[in-house]
């Protein structure tokens, strides 16, 4: 196996401009979080967003924004909600676009650790990029 030392030096501008433009543009959080239809689920059925985030982390987050956590398992952030809302039972809505934790992580601390090495080295590749 080869391997070679990558800097900017070998990105075209154009190339070093399109990286900067797409590191910035997955940094802003894709939804907005809505109350949900009470036609489709009732208010007394506690409900869970489940989703990525921009990192590829799962963020499990109460609809009302009380409680939510961040997690490196799809199991992980379901069984959060289920732990979450115990005896009640809950709904769970896995949205399509990217959803970012909003309230306190109250799930894996490693993983907020981990959102935030690979949110800085994004910022330091796009300044590399950049130059």
């Amino acid at each position: 196996m080869a391997a070679m030392i990558f800097n900017s030096a070998h990105l075209s501008s154009r190339r070093r401009r399109r990286a900067a433009k797409h590191a910035t543009t997955m940094i802003q959080p894709n939804i907005q979080f809505q109350p949900l239809d009470p036609d489709i689920v009732s208010a007394s059925i506690p409900a869970f967003f489940i989703g990525r985030n921009r990192a590829g982390f799962w963020v499990a987050r109460e609809t009302e924004g009380r409680i939510g956590g961040l997690f490196l398992f799809k199991s992980s952030a379901v069984e959060f909600a289920k732990t979450e809302s115990a005896a009640a039972r809950c709904a769970l809505i896995f949205p399509s676009e990217t959803i970012e934790l909003d309230v306190d992580n109250r799930g894996n601390p490693l993983t907020a650790q981990l959102v935030r090495a690979t949110d800085q080295a994004r910022r330091w590749l796009a300044r590399f990029a950049a130059e």
